[in-house]
């Protein structure tokens, strides 16, 4: 069993954000399966079951991702190793996906939280949402909403981003890297 988290901020005003994209992820890979919803309230979380995984979307707020994380892992007694974490990357140019296990969190405080609760070598799946032109704008830039024209684009590389994240699942690292990488 793998859990995966889509890192985001609960509330209609953040749906369309560039933070949310995890989000979004989740919600694409959720409506095509039949899952059941796990509710407990220290998971700080919407839970979805489904055969073989657990997919997350936390209710804390980016910045304490990390306290749904933990008490999901703790709870199903899960290594590390089996949580898939997406969240939106500014480093990244637009419509980028890269993989890694842990690094630094670059300042994303969602990584930050998840981090600091359960250590750094987690898989993630960083989707680029490019950057503000003054690197003080950034808070701004993630909270603002996507364009159409990139809202558009996402949705083309989902079902890649979908089949990278089954990939993960099952596949050597280097392995997805080589074979889902979009520059």
């Amino acid at each position: 069993m793998h859990l995966i988290v889509g890192l985001g901020n609960i509330g209609e005003k953040y749906q369309l954000t560039r933070h949310n994209v995890g989000f979004m992820v989740i919600d694409e890979i959720t409506k095509s399966l039949t899952t059941s919803n796990i509710q407990k309230s220290n998971f700080h979380s919407t839970l979805e079951k489904s055969a073989y995984d657990l997919f997350s979307k936390p209710t804390t707020y980016m910045n304490n991702s990390g306290m749904a994380v933990h008490a999901i892992k703790e709870y199903y007694k899960l290594g590390i190793e089996d949580i898939i974490v997406i969240h939106d990357d500014i480093d990244l140019p637009f419509g980028a996906i890269k993989f890694k296990i842990g690094g630094g969190h670059g300042g994303h405080n969602g990584l930050k939280s998840i981090d600091a609760h359960i250590g750094k070598e987690y898989i993630r799946v960083r989707i680029g949402v490019g950057k503000p032109q003054d690197k003080a704008d950034v808070a701004n830039y993630v909270l603002n909403n996507f364009s159409k024209e990139e809202l558009n684009k996402l949705q083309d590389i989902m079902p890649h981003i979908m089949n990278a994240i089954k990939a993960l699942k099952s596949e050597d690292i280097e392995q997805v890297k080589s074979k889902f990488t979009l520059k």
